[in-house]
């Protein structure tokens, strides 16, 4: 996840850069349940509105909680499918709350209701995201399922009205990147207080409907949207949040944007970036699917290091015996093409490696959603010479 407001508060107000913080324990994105009351165009996990065989019950998934806590996992985001169609998902939620755990909810929200937002409060969610795929007309279209922007924006006003922190999730693709300003003009007016736009990765539907990701001067005009919505709000001292994923050139085109801006500030916030490091799949985020299989994240649902079932998550998560962990786990990564060339590699780490497996069949080669030219990324190669020229 790349913040930008963090960045941005730093170009408004700099910090001194301290220490590089390592997470004692990665966070874990954890798929309780794959069924789903909608059919999302995108989804990674390619859900449905029938239940899945073999999935953890109730005593498994507690055991599996007491193993992350002790390997000092800090974060758990519960998600699906639908996470709300778990029967025990608040018993599940109120023990991860007590046991200490920063404890997320990931929903599509059309389940939230007057009925059950009181639970909601009462499991004490740290976050609720919501998502939200452009306005009325592409939202049901994307979720396949008329009334289900309604559905989900009530969610969204019945969790800020009862005090809980809720976000807005978009995912970028060239069939609503037209309706960003409106969505962001639609958090402001709701007075919600984080967006999350995650860029379209190629898994489950998300790498059928690949030919729909957006060009990537679209992206960029997005990015330049965002960055200026989250600048303007940072200037402000308005206590928001805007956040990307699944794209970690992110991070290096925002240097070059705020360059621009900011040039006395350009080597403090290039400084600040590689602090970060770009992408952490399999080293800082970790997946559990609904069946106990442990992922790098949850784009890789293609491939297993192994089942909870049958070896904790602790130790499937140190094992780099897997090639896929131990590449995810080098530093630096080994990666190819025009990312092992970038000059810029420090902040992106090489970008998302599912991508480039689903393109080219090698989990090394380089990112085909970087949206940078050879120029802005250090590279000076020659232009291809022309039929009939030379």
């Amino acid at each position: 996840m790349f913040r930008i407001s963090q960045y941005m508060n730093e170009l408004v107000d700099p910090t001194p850069l301290g220490p590089r913080r390592v997470p004692a324990g990665p966070v874990v994105i954890w798929n309780l349940i794959r069924r789903c009351n909608l059919c999302c165009k995108h989804c990674y996990s390619i859900s449905a509105d029938t239940d899945f065989a073999g999935e953890l019950d109730t005593r498994e998934v507690y055991r599996v909680m007491d193993d992350l806590k002790a390997f000092k996992v800090p974060v758990l985001i519960l998600s699906g499918g639908e996470p709300l169609l778990r029967p025990d998902i608040f018993d599940v939620s109120r023990r991860a709350k007590a046991m200490g755990f920063y404890v997320g909810l990931s929903t599509n929200g059309t389940l939230i209701s007057k009925d059950n937002i009181d639970r909601l409060v009462a499991v004490g969610y740290d976050y609720v995201g919501i998502s939200i795929d452009g306005l009325r007309a592409t939202h049901d279209r994307f979720r396949r399922k008329r009334g289900a922007f309604d559905a989900s924006l009530d969610a969204v006003r019945l969790c800020r009205n009862a005090g809980i922190k809720v976000g807005l999730r978009f995912t970028l693709t060239q069939d609503n990147a037209d309706e960003l300003p409106q969505l962001l003009n639609l958090m402001v007016g709701e007075g919600i207080n984080k967006f999350y736009l995650s860029h379209l990765n190629y898994a489950g539907r998300g790498s059928k409907n690949r030919r729909d990701d957006v060009m990537h001067d679209v992206t960029r005009s997005a990015m330049d949207l965002l960055f200026e919505t989250a600048l303007a709000h940072a200037r402000l001292g308005l206590d928001t949040e805007f956040v990307t994923g699944n794209n970690d050139a992110d991070g290096v085109y925002l240097l070059q944007w705020a360059s621009r801006r900011y040039p006395a500030r350009s080597d403090h916030l290039r400084a600040k970036l590689a602090q970060w490091g770009g992408n952490s799949s399999g080293v800082n985020i970790a997946n559990i699917d609904n069946l106990g299989n442990v992922h790098p994240d949850t784009m890789w649902w293609h491939h297993n290091l192994g089942n909870v079932r049958d070896r904790p998550f602790s130790q499937t998560w140190q094992d780099t015996t897997d090639p896929i962990m131990a590449g995810l786990k080098a530093s630096p990564r080994r990666v190819q093409g025009r990312c092992s060339e970038c000059s810029y590699f420090d902040i992106c780490g090489g970008n998302t490696r599912v991508r480039a497996w689903q393109t080219t069949g090698d989990p090394w080669s380089e990112d085909p959603a970087c949206y940078l030219s050879d120029c802005e990324i250090g590279l000076d190669r020659p232009a291809p010479a022309r039929a009939g020229v030379g």
